[in-house]
């Protein structure tokens, strides 16, 4: 066996022993990796605030620190309060929804010439067939005081890291073996704080102005639950490509169940889709740019491996955790390759280092 094949076997072996240890270890990773995020945002947001003309730089820095704190404190305090209110207001019209729902299934039957309409009765019986309702309503309450120990965790994690920022330098430099390893770690962290802070800070700033524009279109219609739906566009606009298309297909379903009618469900549609289209080929572009250099293919690979390794948080962790894999890959010989095929253009310009074509 020769060297370059034994060294890419150990190289196999490695990955699959950090991927089982990554999936088995994600109720712990998760929300280690969703409080640097959230630092991220923070220090992201700092760095927003002080390219604002005129007042920006001359704000004190833990003047800014507290002001991305407080904005992003308050997002989080009014979805959740969002959330709060028009759960209540879906329960009190669920019944309504219920009904629309028997009439679309019975239209469909008729449509498709069954024997039978099926009634609430008979679907019922079906579903009690399939489901065991009691034990569907206890994973739901333990899903959910399991996420709301999670954001307790995550807020732990990031208040840490946080006060623990200002000596991270000093560690590095520690770590390393000598000055040239030191500012080569140094370039490469510098090269990842700046890339996924920038685009984290701004995919938030852009979710904020998306779930506006798709409230406002939504609100127009006469759509109920706008609010729940826009946080929810904000959210999923995390997620690339897939995101935006279930952004769309949500309120698109509760205009049939509201409206039951041709007119309304296009436009609910149409509308969301034209918003998304402009701010995801205008905007987006506009304020992106090539920062993250990484191809779409490598993203929809990347949002299924770590959405099988970690679920639904791994479509949202996907983009921040494969580009700085690709700038830590980029800097060593034998993965190089690897972070060109990950790139977008095939050049790398990562850790400070020429471009490798």
């Amino acid at each position: 066996m020769t060297d370059r094949l034994q060294a890419s076997v150990s190289v196999v072996v490695l990955l699959l022993i950090v991927g089982w240890v990554l999936y088995i270890g994600r109720t712990v990773f998760v929300p280690i990796v969703f409080g640097v995020i959230v630092v991220y945002v923070i220090v992201g947001f700092t760095r927003l605030l002080e390219r604002i003309p005129v007042v920006g730089a001359r704000l004190p820095i833990q003047l800014r620190y507290a002001l991305s704190v407080f904005l992003i404190a308050a997002g989080i305090f009014l979805a959740i309060d969002m959330l709060v209110a028009n759960y209540d207001g879906l329960v009190a019209l669920a019944p309504r929804y219920q009904e629309s729902i028997l009439s679309l299934i019975q239209k469909a039957a008729a449509l498709l010439q069954l024997e039978a309409e099926p009634t609430w009765d008979s679907l019922r019986r079906d579903m009690l067939a399939q489901f065991n309702i009691q034990a569907l309503v206890a994973s739901m309450l333990a899903s959910l005081s399991s996420v709301i120990v999670n954001i307790f965790v995550v807020v732990l994690y990031a208040s840490f890291l946080l006060v623990e920022q200002r000596t991270f330098g000093e560690k590095l430099a520690n770590m390393a073996a000598n000055s040239s390893n030191a500012a080569r770690i140094k370039s490469v962290v510098i090269d990842i704080n700046r890339r996924i802070g920038a685009y984290l800070a701004l995919k938030t700033l852009l979710g904020v102005v998306l779930g506006g524009l798709c409230w406002g279109a939504m609100l127009s219609v006469g759509l109920e639950f706008s609010g729940l739906w826009a946080v929810l566009t904000a959210l999923l606009n995390y997620v690339p490509y897939i995101g935006s298309v279930l952004a769309i297909i949500f309120p698109g379903l509760m205009s049939v169940l509201q409206f039951g009618q041709v007119n309304e469900v296009l436009i609910v549609l149409l509308s969301l889709t034209i918003i998304h289209f402009v701010i995801g080929n205008i905007l987006d572009p506009y304020l992106m740019g090539n920062s993250l250099n990484l191809s779409p293919f490598a993203i929809l690979a990347s949002m299924a491996i770590w959405s099988a390794l970690w679920g639904v948080p791994g479509a949202f962790l996907a983009v921040p955790i494969t580009v700085s894999v690709t700038i830590i890959f980029s800097e060593f010989e034998m993965t190089r390759p690897v972070a060109v095929l990950l790139s977008k253009n095939g050049r790398l310009t990562y850790g400070g280092s020429s471009p490798v074509a």
